[in-house]
């Protein structure tokens, strides 16, 4: 476990916060986005410095083999968790089960909705009960000769259980059966897992990043991601556009909607960060068609705070919100929720 110490510990702290999360390693592999759901070390270092910054003394904590000792052996207040977890369906899950098991207090929503967010088709399935309108959609388990869907092409194809556009490459559109047969091979060859395929959207993309718990909770107005036009048909936010967002996108935020828009999409978002009984801070994906519907794409109770490339942080610096005082928002939040004295 690699390890990052405080050379100059404050004389005071207010609390001590444990920093848990993944790094990525660099490890080589044919999957572009192997790690990319992983922060690095510029992020962890960058979250360290503003809760220090909140007179926090702050103890890392690398989710590898080594936490649960860690946890063990280090006293801490509460647990600061953006942890992406290991391996398998449930990793986002992992650190805040440890958490939740030896009753530590931690930041974020918990085991069960992480759980139930990070699978995009049980998630989408849950919601629609409650009238959530989302993209008609199917999975598929394995790699099949026949591809028949009752799907209205074209359709985009991703990994289930991915977050950060891991799996969405700059090729996810499928305009017929066949070029459909060879993005669902090339997916569960490359992922492993289930893969999901739905009527892709045409119009606008908006992400909504929201705060807090109960009657105190704030969704932001939303934030579109503008496409720039460089002749491609299909505007879709995947690994490469993320990665190099300045040649591809633009961010308004707040975006150009009118009111009327502006206001259903965040009523949207509020509800569906309540069904899934999140926690303390999320961030919620939509698509706009040509004729005005709105559409929830999918959330993610674990967005990245990257500064200065993450869109949760980007929201908040546009609405005049520095990235430290973020970092107290949602520290703030989780704080009152286990009833231990918020930071001032």
């Amino acid at each position: 476990m690699e390890t990052y110490e405080n050379t100059d510990p404050l004389p005071n702290p207010l609390m001590t916060v444990g920093l848990a999360y993944n790094l990525k390693k660099g490890i080589e592999s044919v999957i572009e986005d192997i790690e990319a759901e992983y922060d690095s070390i510029e992020t962890i270092l960058a979250i360290k410095e503003a809760l220090e910054r909140l007179q926090c003394k702050v103890e890392l904590l690398e989710a590898d083999s080594g936490i649960f000792h860690k946890l063990l052996s280090t006293k801490l207040d509460i647990v600061f968790n953006i942890a992406e977890g290991i391996h398998g369906r449930g990793r986002e899950a992992q650190v805040p089960a440890i958490l939740n098991f030896l009753k530590i207090p931690f930041v974020g929503s918990d085991e069960t909705t992480l759980c139930l967010s990070l699978d995009k088709a049980l998630s989408k399935r849950f919601l629609s009960t409650y009238k959530i309108k989302t993209p008609r959609y199917k999975i598929f388990n394995s790699i099949c000769p026949n591809t028949k869907v009752n799907l209205k092409f074209p359709v985009i194809v991703k990994p289930n259980a991915e977050g950060s556009s891991k799996g969405i490459s700059d090729i996810a559109v499928a305009e017929n059966h066949e070029e459909l047969r060879q993005l669902i091979e090339k997916n569960i060859s490359a992922y492993c897992q289930s893969v999901l395929v739905e009527e892709f959207i045409q119009g606008r993309e908006f992400t909504v990043a929201i705060v807090g718990n109960g009657g105190e909770t704030l969704i932001f107005p939303p934030m579109e991601i503008k496409y720039k036009n460089r002749g491609q048909k299909y505007n879709i936010y995947s690994f490469n556009v993320k990665k190099n967002y300045k040649e591809y996108v633009d961010y308004i935020c707040p975006a150009d909607l009118d009111k009327s828009a502006e206001k259903k999409m965040k009523v949207m978002a509020g509800k569906i960060y309540r069904l899934l009984e999140c926690k303390d801070f999320s961030r919620v994906d939509f698509r706009m068609a040509e004729d005005g519907e709105i559409y929830f794409i999918e959330i993610n109770p674990l967005p990245g705070l990257a500064p200065g490339y993450s869109d949760y942080p980007m929201i908040t610096q546009f609405n005049g919100v520095g990235y430290t005082d973020t970092i107290k928002m949602i520290l703030n939040s989780a704080l009152k929720r286990y009833g231990i004295k918020q930071l001032i």
